[in-house]
């Protein structure tokens, strides 16, 4: 028996074949908005007279990932501007005006992943991936490559909330960008305020159990 002129059979396998590809599909989306809020991203700018450091507690955003298909990775990282902070109150409120973050108008300091070019496997569900990907602040957007390492804790949601189940994803990456790239205070006082500024993102996402 035929269908058109493609035969029955055909059409078999191929509803087979997308069963399969569908089932094979084993992305989980991880939620970065961690309610523990201990999700840190910390910073350090390395001037001869005047070394800051501080961190930044507000994060959020979603990944997706496969560790049967890493280099799929995709997703957003998102981090409220105005929690950045360090240890002086009088240096917090200078990061945070206009002529430094202006976190009144540009609130979000964002980092989207847009293509994974290596991946390297070390050990079971560890990952060290190299990412291009956007990173945006202060109304700036600029692509950066950096690498990232992945680790997939399945089914370890319980050991660090009790009462859920579910997968967690470790990302830990460190890089460097130039606040003069992104037009803060640019060319200005580099003795007292490096202009590299070393980025150190420590979280944890979250996919609870269906």
């Amino acid at each position: 028996m035929r269908l058109g002129k493609t035969p029955v059979n055909t059409l078999t396998m191929l509803s087979i074949a997308a069963c399969v590809a569908t089932a094979s599909a084993a992305f989980e989306e991880f939620d970065f908005k961690d309610p523990k809020g201990v999700n840190a991203i910390y910073f350090v700018l390395d001037s001869e007279l005047e070394p800051i450091m501080g961190m930044a507690t507000g994060i959020s955003g979603t990944v997706s990932f496969d560790p049967k298909n890493p280099k799929d990775l995709t997703g957003k990282i998102v981090v409220r501007a105005s929690t950045v902070h360090t240890s002086n109150k009088k240096m917090t409120t200078y990061l945070r005006s206009e002529g430094w973050l202006d976190t009144k108008t540009h609130k979000t300091i964002e980092f989207e992943f847009k293509e994974v070019t290596k991946v390297e496997t070390p050990r079971d569900n560890v990952f060290h991936l190299t990412v291009v990907g956007d990173f945006t602040c202060k109304g700036v957007t600029r692509e950066i490559t950096m690498p990232v390492r992945v680790a997939y804790l399945t089914g370890k949601m319980a050991a660090r909330m009790r009462g859920k189940e579910g997968d967690l994803l470790a990302l830990r990456v460190d890089f460097t960008i130039k606040r003069s790239d992104f037009g803060i205070k640019s060319g200005m006082m580099e003795q007292s305020v490096a202009d590299e500024i070393e980025l150190k993102v420590r979280i944890i996402g979250g996919h609870a159990a269906e």
